[in-house]
């Protein structure tokens, strides 16, 4: 099965290597024809405004839009969170606006800041999952049917609604690959 992994900047080849791990076939986009045949798509994490301009300027916004709007799964990590998000705090940057989320920019604090933690995600079993998270969001608002799947010290940072789900942290950069496969697991329906 064929996922696209948005291949601007950020954590991609993480992202590629993780779904390979899986047994699906990652394809890097950094085009609208390279999203053909993908059944879904993971938007890294990097610089959420960054990649706004990258995809504006290679034509990537209608189309991923179209795509979360015709229910293709789409995973967003740390800035691909906010890039899914239709509210950002303080900010008018270019995003997707596909998950009925409001999120805040580097909420845990600066790069220096960034830590690693357990978290509980019950829908990923009882083994806690490591979550990485570096200059991350988290959701301060959740609109009407998503569902939050993991809280860090009460703020939301794993998030899913339908066929779209949000992490604050970065799944990518630990050997633990069941978010992924939930992921992937959804993309199959």
């Amino acid at each position: 099965m064929k996922i696209g992994v948005l291949a601007l900047q950020g954590a991609f080849r993480e992202h590629c290597l993780a779904l390979a791990r899986l047994g699906a076939e990652p394809v890097e986009v950094r085009k609208p024809a390279q999203l053909e045949g993908c059944r879904a798509l993971i938007i890294p994490g990097g610089e959420s405004t960054t990649i706004g301009k990258l995809m504006d300027q290679y034509n990537l916004f209608e189309p991923v839009r179209r795509m979360g709007e015709q229910g293709v799964p789409i995973f967003g990590t740390c800035a691909g969170m906010i890039m899914l998000a239709r509210e950002i705090e303080g900010s008018d940057q270019p995003r997707l606006g596909l998950m009925s989320i409001g999120v805040s920019r580097n909420a845990f604090g600066r790069q220096v800041e960034s830590f690693e933690s357990d978290l509980d995600v019950p829908v990923l079993g009882s083994e806690p999952v490591r979550g990485v998270f570096i200059r991350a969001p988290q959701v301060v608002s959740v609109g009407p049917g998503v569902e939050v799947l993991a809280v860090y010290h009460d703020k939301v940072v794993l998030v899913r609604q339908g066929h779209l789900l949000a992490a604050a942290f970065h799944p990518e950069l630990t050997a633990d690959n069941r978010l992924h496969a939930y992921f992937l697991a959804g993309s199959r329906l």
